[in-house]
């Protein structure tokens, strides 16, 4: 029998709510209290952008629990509109305040759950603090932006931030049929992602009637009349309706560190792998504590659903005495953008260059399922990993379809440890209409393992920027496919007459082979260097070369 305590709970949402419930399904005899100072205890706030944009139409959808339905089903105690304003480690209180009647309580606990997630960032420039300058982080916000289209009409939407809420609202947004403009500071959209996968996104907002600024950053808002003018850092001038800020998230520390909890490197709440906090029977979950990145084992602010519901689990399962511990963070992640999907887990290259980590990198352009099959679409892979072990360090995938199958099994196999001679063993569903006899993610194995093996090398497209007189550029694609569009000084030597060509190819100088998408390539560069020519292949070929070029990532790393 589990023994019976004073649970406090301070925030719900993912992190908390979960907490609460696992808790109670724990021990049937402890009291909960859970305080939450919003109005809403239990909400998808990652249904926001689509409830914005109509596809989620009733709001009702987004509440997943009220105070009312977890009390009739776990016997919580749940207060809404009220805020913890103090917490007392040595007496073991919190002090709670009514935010409608300004009425305070002193509520003791045996075990403390610190869940107050994240606030919104809203970036010092002037006009920021405008009644017409939102951010997006609950359903009060939501609220708020509904009001505010209705009064707008068909004035434009101003969109500050590129991540995944911003790129989401900005779809949404049209798909209300409203003209948007998204502003990023960043060369590319979504910073987590390497700029090359982040290209067809932006090829996608822009098909889509995005008015797309890259590279430039909202300097003021002032108001002109019925209009809200965005200010650029280029000096242009951009009327909206109303402006929208998604520039990212703090962890909200402030009630954390007023009653002594220690703080992490990275500004988080600082919690050991049973998510213990610096003070005793106090615990911290979800958005507002550091975490492990599970890569690199370095601490990190990873913000997620997912991990802020195990979280809270394993919180309650160690207070009521069970040995659960909370094993790092991968960042596994999707957005949808239009008719695109990105995906990733683990870290991307320019996280790995940031940290100083070794890594290898391929490309490939598989089909979401059987190219025969009606409806077959290709999917833009990227694979990192280490250059000697073959250890699993991150991929992103983006594409219409499929993406996100070939990620979550990815994002398995790296927390299982696998490699990336391992995916090539790894045995996935197969029939026409869903995938092939070998699977994209078997692929990125093959490619991966055939480097490490030695059974081709590589060249990068960086080094088109210094090409010497003793290296050849060889497109191995038909001449029809040459004549649509090649690398530049590129000669053309189809894969079917190679053999025949031999003898037109100079023996002095290295081939820098490449293809559409890097198959050609490798089946070109094993049968030349068998006849004693160096040899190495574009990873990923002409299509790889394209998005790098796109995302004006040559030379500085595709």
């Amino acid at each position: 029998m589990s023994r019976s305590l004073r649970l406090v709970i301070v925030g719900g949402v993912a992190g908390g709510a979960s907490a609460a419930a696992r808790a109670r399904r724990l021990s049937e005899d402890s009291e909960i209290v859970l305080f939450e100072r919003g109005p809403h205890v239990s909400f998808a706030n990652c249904g926001l952008p689509y409830h914005i944009g109509g596809v989620i139409e009733q709001r009702s959808r987004l509440l997943l629990q009220t105070p009312e339905s977890l009390n009739a089903r776990f016997d919580l105690d749940v207060r809404v509109n009220t805020e913890v304003v103090a917490i007392e480690p040595e007496a073991q209180v919190v002090v709670a305040r009514n935010l409608k009647t300004g009425k305070e309580t002193r509520q003791p606990y045996d075990a403390l759950v610190l869940s107050p997630g994240a606030e919104a960032i809203r970036p010092g420039i002037p006009g920021a603090g405008h009644e017409r300058v939102f951010t997006l982080r609950n359903l009060v916000d939501s609220d708020a932006i509904l009001a505010a289209l209705a009064r707008t009409g068909e004035q434009r939407v101003l969109i500050v931030g590129a991540g995944y809420v911003g790129l989401e609202l900005a779809e949404q947004l049209r798909h209300r049929g409203l003209p948007v403009t998204l502003v990023e500071k960043l060369p590319h959209v979504l910073a987590v992602a390497d700029p090359e996968m982040a290209f067809p996104l932006q090829e996608e907002l822009v098909r889509q009637g995005i008015d797309l600024r890259l590279g430039r950053a909202v300097t003021a808002f002032e108001p002109e009349g019925e209009v809200l003018v965005a200010v650029l850092d280029d000096g242009a001038r951009i009327p909206c309706g109303l402006a929208v800020l998604s520039v990212g998230v703090r962890p909200e520390t402030r009630l954390a560190r007023a009653a002594g909890l220690a703080l992490g490197a990275t500004g988080g709440i600082l919690v050991d792998d049973q998510m213990r906090t610096s003070q005793p029977n106090i615990y911290a979950v979800g958005d507002a504590v550091e975490v492990r990145e599970f890569v690199s084992g370095e601490p990190a602010l990873i913000p997620l659903a997912g991990p802020a519901n195990r979280q809270g689990r394993i919180a309650a399962e160690v207070i009521f005495g069970r040995d659960s511990h909370y094993k790092a963070s991968q960042g596994t992640a999707i957005c949808k953008v239009f008719d695109q999907s990105f995906a990733m887990t683990g870290l991307s290259e320019a996280a790995l260059q940031r940290k100083g980590l070794a890594y290898r990198r391929v490309y490939l352009y598989p089909a979401d399922h059987a190219g025969y099959y009606p409806g077959a679409q290709a999917i833009s892979l990227k694979l990192l990993f280490h250059p000697e072990t073959g250890r699993i360090l991150g991929a992103q995938a983006v594409g219409k379809a499929g993406v996100d199958k070939r990620i979550d099994v990815i994002a398995v196999a790296q927390r299982a440890g696998l490699t990336v001679f391992d995916l090539e063993d790894l045995e996935l569903c197969y029939a026409p209409p869903y995938g092939s006899a070998k699977d994209a993610v078997n692929m990125a194995g093959f490619v991966a393992a055939n480097v490490l093996r030695g059974d081709v090398e590589l060249w990068e497209p960086e080094e088109l920027a210094g090409l010497t007189e003793g290296q050849m550029l060889l497109d191995v694609r038909t001449f029809q496919e040459h004549a649509q569009g090649s690398i530049p000084g590129a000669v053309c030597a189809p894969l079917d007459e190679l053999r025949d060509r031999l003898e037109d190819l100079p023996q002095d100088k290295e081939l820098l082979v490449f293809c559409q998408a890097g198959l050609r390539g490798y089946v070109a560069a094993r049968l030349l260097s068998q006849h004693g020519y160096k040899v190495r292949n574009l990873s990923g070929g002409y299509l790889r070369y394209a998005m790098c070029q796109g995302a004006h990532a040559v030379p500085s790393g595709c």
